[in-house]
């Protein structure tokens, strides 16, 4: 498992250093350097195992658009290059890309390792990153070409009707049945369908779910049941179902060793869902899987905490979290009563403030 981060000369960081636990927490001022870090992961990523002189794209790959190389250069960057640096305690990768020209849209690999580190090397469902632009409701989804059991959710959550209606089809046998520690603790059936339903019925709401994958056509669907078992359009469920849906599901798949980021999860959630699936996710670090979390709900950090103390998914000091502002980034732990070690102005205290505004007013009147 990744233990730091170093990245420097790249974007808005000249030298960042970052603690990474099973679970990490991201979260902080817009533009500060959240996507960034989660941008550095996925260039080295891709460049792990490339001779020196090869490129990475920088726009494509895991919905990256980085725009031109010359972008990514911090504006006090000596030359024309940046670095990576990835440890797992004593052991360590290094990546360094060049920047070719102005105008270029892919980077030059300088030096990068023959195999990248624990949870970046996994193939498959293995690694996992799904981004904030995730898809809205769809009557209609497309699959994809890949291999059945190489097959994930994709980056925008595109493929998780495939998955599960594969599944249900039994055309593979790879993440058929959810682990142990990632089941719904009412729920015996550990079928990744049924474990996805018991789940989004706890964080979204009630409902079943219909994966269809029709033969002779290249699209899936999704089908909602209402618990009346009345069909619901995806059109007429709200963005939250398809939001949060793949979240789930690339939980549900995972082993231990495998790396999952994801950003913004609480992207038209209620609060009380917002809370359960930072919960939902605390259980999937808890189960040996390094999970990365950029956002900017305190109802998924609430949720994170309740996870590592009242419900004991996992140890609180397996938890930190990294608060993003213009002068840099703030570590925070997560104490053994739930307590945080540190709390900056401008992280999560936007409630107080406003409430200590109105109260004021009140006293004018």
């Amino acid at each position: 498992m990744i233990t730091s981060l170093r990245v420097q000369h790249f974007k808005c960081f000249s030298d960042l250093a970052l603690a990474l636990r099973p679970l990490t927490v991201l979260t902080g001022f817009n533009g500060a350097g959240k996507s960034s870090v989660v941008q550095s992961l996925l260039l080295a990523r891709e460049a792990s195992g490339k001779p020196p002189g090869a490129g990475v794209r920088l726009n494509g790959p895991y919905g990256l658009a980085l725009g031109e190389a010359q972008e990514l250069l911090h504006p006090d960057a000596p030359t024309a290059e940046f670095g990576v640096e990835l440890r797992e305690g004593d052991r360590r990768w290094d990546y360094r890309f060049g920047v070719p020209d102005e105008r270029a849209l892919h980077l030059d690999v300088r030096a990068a390792p023959d195999a990248a580190p624990p949870g970046l090397d996994r193939t498959g469902f293995g690694f996992t990153y799904l981004g904030a632009e995730r898809l809205g409701p769809r009557d209609i989804l497309e699959v994809s070409g890949e291999a059945p059991a190489d097959l994930g959710v994709g980056v925008r959550g595109e493929h998780t009707a495939q998955v599960l209606a594969l599944r249900e089809l039994r055309v593979t046998r790879l993440a058929l049945n959810v682990r142990a520690p990632l089941m719904f603790p009412s729920s015996e059936v550990n079928l990744l369908r049924t474990q996805t339903e018991a789940w989004a019925s706890h964080i979204i709401r009630p409902l079943r779910i219909e994966a269809q994958w029709a033969a002779g056509m290249a699209a899936s669907a999704l089908r909602l049941l209402g618990p009346g078992g009345d069909v619901i359009r995806p059109a007429n469920t709200g963005f939250g179902v398809s939001y949060a849906l793949p979240v789930i599901v690339a939980g549900l798949m995972t082993g231990p060793g495998d790396m999952l980021i994801v950003e913004n999860p609480e992207a038209h959630l209620h609060p009380a869902g917002q809370s359960r699936l930072g919960g939902f996710l605390a259980r999937v670090a808890g189960s040996g899987v390094q999970v990365i979390v950029e956002t900017h709900s305190d109802h998924v950090l609430n949720g994170v905490r309740l996870a590592a103390v009242a419900d004991e998914l996992l140890p609180p000091s397996d938890v930190v979290i990294h608060f993003f502002e213009e002068a840099g980034a703030t570590a925070i732990d997560v104490g053994a009563r739930g307590d945080l070690s540190s709390w900056p102005s401008g992280f999560f205290d936007q409630i107080e403030d406003d409430l200590g505004r109105l109260a004021r007013a009140r006293r004018r009147r």
